[in-house]
């Protein structure tokens, strides 16, 4: 649980301060402090002193007693009368000498907080007193009384903008006149890279310093030294970051040093985008070489085929729609799963115990959505259907508030929310939700985390007396929970459950997705106020300041919508049916699976598990035997059933069949003098077909020993052909597939093959490669201008269209579930479609192009243009082994279906036999 994990860290580390930068107000900052004592009742007979910290703050004067029995003093600028240090003559007077360093403030209202070391509200003392303030360093008492009064000033002026803008000028001035102390690098070999004014961002609070950038730390050093001098981030521990925007404004960097974890180990807040871009370029710089970088769309990918949990994926998207732990307006969004809280037992197999996630919360109600949508309809614009949002500080803490009261009480000025108001009850929670007027709320990681303590009021906390008398204590759980760990159990299982797994897409296209903007975001019922979008207003372009701060303050109050990830609508996740096994178990979630026992495992269960053991191991790939068969680069590889003849085909233009018991060419034909671009073998291993660059399709009957027919269908170079279930499947540079019924030449008269053109698909560009899926009911085709299309092919239509690669397309082929599509091109890109949607939901950047390849869904084997095989992880976008190959590019590469064989042919002219060593 982040955002407690990072607030016991911070206990346990500064344990001994009270003072916490919670205890000023929103957009406020803590300039310095000094050792001072606190005398009451001066020159009094129950005069009393108190040793503790005077801290300046732009909006107020905090005093820490060292004594915890002693309250924090806040005295609000605003309400000083008057502020001032004794006078000259007075200061010079030896029977007043124990004032010397004294600061008196007069004001008219004081905050008494944590008193007896006790997180409470605010206890506020009204009336006229004075406090005086004795300086440990006398000569210090001018500075302050300066600094004061011209804070003083400030929170005097009428309108916040001018407030804001003179604070600001205060602030930058301090800024300029200081730096990064050197002394604090932890080599003195370090170079420097950069410094920069910045702030660091905590929830609810900014902290301003300096920024330095070495070739080997990320330093920042607050101005006022809190709560430490320094914050060091060793760059070679960096895992993860991300740009953000912050108060509307593209000026926020967010650093990880862990791979999954929520809360980050520095978010900082620039003055300028110029800084910000320029930190984040060191730090990427230094970190791209051993890092990958992840999109949404690989993550999706990792999703979709089971490798992270539902919970991890939600994460990343939150992550990578600038949500952050440190950003209470952007706190990340998790989705209310169950709908059920009145039940004994949870039963998960039942749809009617989730929430219909394909709604937003506002619509899930149809009465209440009834009253909204007519409100929307006679709205003048800017319309929207909620008057409230399903993210924002509030509702965060409205959870949270168990752990985090300190931040509840500076959101709310001191005080908690009214009892019968606050996280009392989670069926309670769930009815106002669908029921309330204005309450659209969505859930937060916590829920389905491992930490229950936010459930529980551990610390103690007076949150007030609810109607009937009762007090605010523990969150009262459902019956089907037997405690706070049981419920945050049985909703992870909830999470995971195989309806959310079917179902979740439908929330990411509401939350992250296509139906968040728009028409679709109308249809969708799904639209909030204009000013919580991204772009939905331009800071910059508001001169008024006081405009410009209300605006900030109601959108940052109110919440934003997360940033959009995608456009289109998001593929589903792919369900196993059958137990399998993972080369990631050690982070794989359960899938609920088919119960299948051992003795009704089928043939094919056992094939499927010992290809998914062959992808497992095939970085144990040896090379078996190799041959020189060719005068030219190798197009094509054929293998018949039993795996004794191997055919091939080549630029050379002639087809040869080598036979791997004898090892021996023992056939080589020549169609034309134009050179060969693939082969393939009818099934019954009678028939090799090849295609050729001069137009044409040649049938050579193995039997007979001669060349049987031939099909001349295009006009331009045939460049790759397939074959399913008598058809033919022709692709050609005159820019046309073309699909062929073929009729076997033995079952007619002449002997001759019968061809029937069905269907003609039509491209823009010469067609370079193409591929089936496994029901042969969708065809993949790639063009020389890089262009991927998907093809219906019983109705000859484009189901999509994407320009996936500059340059040619070399090679594509389906994952064996067909659920996606990988391909390779001249621009040394690996390209995964999302097969349903068209999404293009991965790219891995290789340091050359890939010629040919077979794949898994997960692991890629791939012919390199250098001759090496490499193996890769395509959703972790990186190769995991490298091995020796052939001299030139490997043009073509077969794999026989247990998937422990395989056959390269390379530029060099050799084909090559590979076997699995386990």
């Amino acid at each position: 649980m982040a955002f407690i994990r990072r607030r016991r860290l911070e206990r346990e580390l500064y344990s001994k301060e009270r003072f916490s930068l919670l205890l000023l107000n929103l957009e406020e900052y803590y300039f310095e402090q000094h050792t001072a004592n606190h005398i009451i009742n001066k020159d009094c007979k129950d005069e009393r002193k108190f040793r503790g910290s005077l801290k300046i703050c732009s909006k107020s004067i905090i005093f820490e007693p060292d004594d915890n029995i002693q309250p924090i003093i806040k005295i609000p600028l605003r309400d000083c009368i008057s502020i001032k240090a004794p006078e000259d003559n007075e200061a010079n007077n030896p029977f007043t000498r124990n004032t010397s360093g004294g600061i008196s403030v007069v004001c008219s209202q004081v905050f008494l907080i944590k008193e007896r070391n006790v997180i409470a509200p605010y206890k506020t003392v009204r009336g006229r007193t004075e406090h005086l303030f004795q300086l440990d360093v006398a000569g210090k008492v001018g500075d302050v009384v300066q600094t004061l009064h011209q804070l003083y000033r400030a929170s005097c002026l009428d309108k916040m903008g001018d407030q804001a803008a003179m604070i600001t000028a205060i602030l930058q001035s301090r800024l300029a006149r200081t730096s990064f102390d050197k002394n604090r690098f932890q080599s003195i070999s370090e170079t420097l890279h950069m410094e920069c004014k910045a702030e660091m961002v905590t929830p609810l609070v900014t902290n301003p310093g300096h920024v330095c950038v070495t070739d080997a730390n990320l330093y920042f050093q607050p101005l006022n030294g809190y709560p430490k001098p320094v914050v060091q981030i060793t760059l070679q521990n960096v895992r993860r970051i991300y740009k953000r925007r912050h108060g509307l404004m593209p000026l926020g960097l967010e650093v990880f040093c862990t791979e999954n974890d929520l809360c980050s180990d520095i978010y900082l807040k620039f003055y300028n985008y110029q800084d910000r871009d320029e930190v984040y370029f060191l730090i990427a710089t230094y970190i791209e070489n051993h890092i990958a970088e992840h999109t949404a769309e690989s993550y999706m990918l990792q999703w979709q085929r089971g490798h992270i949990s539902n919970y991890q994926y939600l994460l990343h998207l939150n992550n990578l729609a600038d949500r952050s732990c440190n950003d209470l307006s952007q706190y990340p969004v998790f989705p209310w799963i169950i709908a059920d809280y009145s039940s004994s037992v949870l039963d998960l197999t039942k749809p009617e115990t989730f929430r219909d996630l394909s709604k937003p919360v506002g619509a899930l109600n149809k009465e209440r959505l009834d009253r909204l949508v007519t409100r929307y309809q006679e709205m003048p614009e800017p319309k929207f259907m909620y008057g409230s949002h399903y993210s924002s500080p509030g509702y965060v803490l409205f959870y949270l508030v168990r752990v985090a009261p300190e931040y509840m009480l500076c959101l709310q000025n001191g005080k908690f929310d009214h009892a019968d108001r606050m996280f009392n009850s989670i069926a309670e929670t769930w009815k106002n939700c669908l029921d309330g007027a204005t309450d659209f709320k969505e859930l937060i990681p916590e829920f389905y985390e491992n930490d229950s303590s936010f459930l529980v009021n551990s610390l103690k906390l007076d949150l007030g007396k609810r109607q009937g008398g009762k007090m605010v204590e523990d969150v009262e759980l459902p019956p089907w929970a037997s405690g706070p760990d049981d419920f945050l159990q049985k909703s992870q299982e909830a999470l995971e459950s195989p309806y959310v797994s079917e179902h979740l897409h439908e929330w990411i296209d509401i939350i992250f997705g296509y139906k968040q903007k728009g028409s679709e975001a109308v249809a969708a019922h799904n639209v909030f106020h204009p000013l919580t979008y991204e772009g939905g207003v331009d800071l910059n372009s508001i001169m008024d300041p006081n405009e410009k701060v209300a605006l900030l303050t109601q959108i940052l109050e109110f919440g934003q919508t997360p940033k959009q990830l995608f456009t289109t609508p998001h593929p589903r996740r792919i369900i196993p049916k059958l137990k399998s096994l993972s080369r990631t178990s050690s982070h794989s979630i359960s899938i609920a699976e088919s119960p299948v026992s051992p003795n009704e495992e089928s043939f094919e269960d056992l094939t499927e598990e010992s290809i998914t053991l062959a992808w497992n191991n095939i970085a144990k790939l040896k090379l078996d035997k190799q041959y020189k068969i060719h005068k030219e680069a190798i197009t094509g590889i054929a293998v018949t059933c039993n795996g004794s003849s191997v055919f091939t085909t080549s630029q050379d233009s002639t087809l040869k069949m080598f036979s791997k018991e004898s090892k021996t060419i023992q056939r080589s034909v020549s169609f034309s003098n134009m050179a060969l671009s693939s082969c393939l073998i009818l099934p019954g291993d009678t028939t090799v077909i090849s295609s050729s660059w001069d137009n044409h399709i040649y049938f050579y009957s193995i039997a007979f020993g001669r060349q049987q027919d031939i099909l001349m269908g295009h006009d331009d170079a045939v460049s790759k052909i397939c074959w399913r279930d008598g058809r033919l499947y022709s692709a050609s540079w005159d820019s046309t597939v073309k699909v062929w019924h073929c009729v076997p030449g033995e079952t007619l008269s002449n002997k001759k093959h019968h061809f029937e053109l069905l269907a003609e698909l039509e491209h823009d560009v010469s067609v370079n490669t193409i591929d089936l899926n496994a029901a042969n009911t969708i065809l993949a085709s790639g063009t020389k201008e890089g262009t991927i299309s998907v093809w219906d092919v019983s109705t000859a239509t484009v189901l999509h269209q994407l320009p996936c690669h500059s340059g040619t397309v070399l090679h594509s082929g389906f994952s064996p579930d067909s659920r996606h599509l990988l391909s390779t091109g001249e621009d040394c890109c690996f390209k995964v479609i999302d097969v349903q949607t068209g999404m293009l939901i991965s790219s891995v950047t290789a340091e050359e192009p890939q010629r040919c390849f077979k794949w898994d869904g997960n692991t890629i084997l791939s012919g390199s243009q250098s001759g090496e095989l490499l193996i890769w992880d395509i959703l972790g976008g990186k190769v995991i082994e490298r091995i020796k190959g052939h001299t030139g590019a490997v043009m073509s590469m077969w794999m026989n279906e247990q998937c422990n064989s395989v056959i390269t042919g390379g530029e060099d002219k050799q084909i090559m036999f590979w076997k699995l060593q386990y």
